[in-house]
């Protein structure tokens, strides 16, 4: 009688790192082959394995039934094996895996690489069969990392809200990003989608996890959530499918979404939870019981993930697999990136291998890997084991970067107390010193953030309030409570324009700092979540990129699109040393060779003598300036042009006049300015 599941660590003891043989070799899961189909189950414990093959993926569909019964025969290996001489595509199975102490679980398979409505039950794949139209043909963006700039989505987020002139059928899908010329109410004056991505100007896209998750049900196209539930690691997730029955359609279909996103210069950036699972009751430990979950010594499931079941990422197993995973997803995907949620529980061992096997595919040193360098608590490892935490850094690959909430915080205060104000909304003199530090990446060696092309520099994510909530909330919350709706709404008035101002500064440090520009989507238009600072579950409306908004928040879009255009004109930013320039009060100044931003977060004009930064200039030695054109001569030294205002109604068209290095830099009260050193020519 297959029983319900109940953890087993019997056999197991506490502080062995492998109890049982190891399986590195054999190709586990269902795999289809010229002489048929083979299928592999790692399960060392187990006293007998029987896999059953299925019509259907759930067993409430029309249709289905079991088709066959086969008892697995165990290897060497502790693998369980059994083979086919035909192709069993498009056939569902699981396993009854028995165990000496009469224990019986019924489970899916833990490799598989498709799986029929929620999840339950696994499905035989002939993958070749799942390609789109010219997929042979896709090809990753070769943008460098110097101008890479991350924009963050849901993929359901992306498209449904009723007003983003998506068709209605691809509203919340992965084939909205297919629909490549929509528009707001579908009326052409405004852009979405990828149209309004492609002139936005951001160059990669890094979408919420979208691997087959367990918290929402497929068939219910009204449920929403994050997705960082995982069940079954390589398989994209139903929800996101046109038909979550079928598992190859969301195969097909989620690779119809890369695809298009190539098309359109785009990389693609993925989401990935390895540090624990939806439940502690999964796939995992219904075959291996007591292996692949870390336990405190009494026996208890170890939480540093806030979530009760970390997984044991050191053990040789559980490293094998998220190596062939993250490898698989970049293989038969064509992933461009792997953002690691709570990075910091994962062994360092494992983030270097996942580099390693990335670096060996073809083209595989171009794919991004970065992750947050945190827990939410502390973790029970194997002895001996380093995690990729802040401490862990230094172990890490260089090529490895991680999230740096220093610099988030530093611009717009503690990301866990809304009323807390960073360098931007009401706290510059405290911030300002760690501001010079962010904007040159930290280089210094006190503040243990590694090299600046390690960093990705950020002050919003799906995580906590948005930029423009927290915004409103540390600067004008305590104090007008009554009006803090408005100012979400963005209604016009005084307030609202200090939020703006401020929201201006906090994206042009991040723009013009060393290390990875990101930001969640919806931040360049003021997204606001109505001070939700945890949406996981919170429904579409609330999570939804409101393409509305972003119609009406002109002045803030134009302002994020003229930073990333300079940001991809300067690729130089992302590694060059930002030299700090001394300046007035509360003020900032840093030079980048030949580029100068001035920042101004009081409410008095101010203004830098720009002897200051000649010197810094001549202490960089960076003497490359464009020659003048032939026939000319420079008719007075070097001139400073304004190439970015934030005061002005047209970012790109500021007013300020240009300045000779004898002369005085005029900083405006609450503003940031960025100005290039460029030869004066004449008769």
């Amino acid at each position: 009688m297959i029983q319900a599941f109940e953890p087993l660590s019997e056999g197991l003891e506490p502080g062995v790192a492998e109890p049982f043989p190891l399986c590195l070799e054999r190709q586990l899961g269902a795999e289809v082959t010229e002489s048929g189909t083979q299928f592999a189950l790692w399960a060392p414990s187990a006293k007998a394995v029987t896999l059953r093959l299925f019509t259907c993926g759930s067993q409430q569909q029309t249709g289905d039934r079991l088709i066959e019964s086969v008892a697995m025969q165990l290897q060497d290996d502790g693998a369980w094996t059994a083979a086919f001489d035909r192709n069993l595509d498009g056939v569902y199975y699981d396993f009854i895996v028995d165990f000496a102490d009469g224990a019986s679980f019924r489970s899916a398979d833990p490799w598989a690489r498709a799986a029929g409505i929620n999840g339950r039950r696994s499905m035989v794949v002939d993958l070749p069969r799942t390609d789109p139209e010219g997929w042979a043909g896709d090809e990753r963006p070769h943008t460098p990392l110097s101008e890479t700039m991350v924009w963050e989505a849901h993929v359901g987020s992306f498209s449904n809200n009723p007003h983003g002139g998506f068709p209605k059928e691809h509203q919340g899908k992965f084939l909205a990003f297919t629909d490549t010329q929509t528009s707001l109410d579908g009326d052409g004056t405004f852009p979405t989608g990828i149209a309004y991505l492609k002139r936005l100007g951001v160059t990669a896209v890094q979408l919420l996890p979208f691997y087959d998750y367990g918290s929402v049900d497929e068939s219910d196209a009204r449920q929403f959530n994050w997705g960082y539930d995982p069940l079954n690691y390589n398989v994209p997730e139903g929800s996101f499918s046109t038909d979550p029955y079928n598992g190859a359609v969301r195969i097909t279909e989620c690779k119809r979404m890369i695809q298009a996103l190539h098309a359109a210069g785009f990389k693609v950036i993925m989401d990935v939870v390895y540090n624990h699972m939806y439940s502690a009751d999964n796939w995992f430990e219904r075959t291996v019981p007591g292996y692949f979950m870390r336990r405190n010594e009494d026996g208890t499931l170890s939480n540093g993930s806030g979530c009760g079941d970390d997984m044991a990422t050191e053990r040789e197993m559980f490293r094998r697999f998220i190596v062939e995973s993250v490898t698989y997803w970049a293989r038969e995907y064509h992933i461009d990136g792997f953002r690691f949620d709570l990075m910091g529980l994962i062994d360092v061992t494992t983030m270097n291998a996942i580099r390693a096997s990335l670096d060996a595919l073809p083209g595989g040193r171009e794919i991004i890997m970065y992750g947050e360098p945190w827990a939410a608590a502390s973790t029970t490892t194997l002895a001996g084991t380093d995690l990729a935490d802040k401490q862990g850094l230094r172990l890490l690959d260089p090529r490895i970067g991680h999230f740096c909430d220093r610099t988030r915080d530093a611009i717009k205060g503690h990301v866990f107390y809304s009323e807390l104000k960073g360098y931007v909304n009401g706290d510059a003199h405290t911030n300002k010193p760690l501001i010079e530090l962010a904007a040159d990446a930290w280089r210094a060696p006190e503040t243990n953030e590694g090299n600046a092309g390690q960093i990705v520099q950020y002050v919003s994510a799906h995580d906590d309030l948005t930029l423009w909530d927290k915004l409103s909330m540390s600067m004008f919350g305590a104090d007008n409570a009554a009006n803090l709706q408005a100012l979400y709404e963005a209604e016009p008035g005084e307030q609202t324009e200090r939020v703006l101002e401020a929201n201006k500064l906090a994206a042009g440090i991040i723009y013009t700092a060393a290390g990875l520009p990101f930001m969640l989507s919806g931040e360049e238009f003021g997204k606001t979540k109505h001070g939700n600072d945890n949406s996981f579950d919170s429904g579409k409306e609330v999570n939804q990129i409101d393409w509305v908004r972003a119609a009406r928040m002109g002045d803030l879009l134009d302002f994020y699109r003229t930073l990333i255009a300079l940001r991809r004109a300067n690729p130089d930013w992302f590694s060059a040393e930002h030299i700090a320039v001394e300046a007035p009060g509360d003020t900032v100044a840093y030079r980048v060779h030949d580029t100068a931003v001035l920042i101004n977060p009081g409410h008095d004009d101010a203004a830098l003598d720009a002897r200051a930064l000649e010197q810094a200039y001549a202490d960089d030695a960076h003497d490359d300036l464009p020659a003048a054109p032939a026939g000319t001569q420079s008719a007075q030294p070097p001139a400073w042009t304004c190439v970015l205002d934030s005061t002005s109604a047209e970012p790109a068209r500021p007013t300020l006049a240009a300045v000779r290095p004898d002369g005085v830099f005029p900083m405006p009260a609450r503003a940031l300015t960025i100005w290039k050193r460029t030869p004066n020519t004449g008769a």
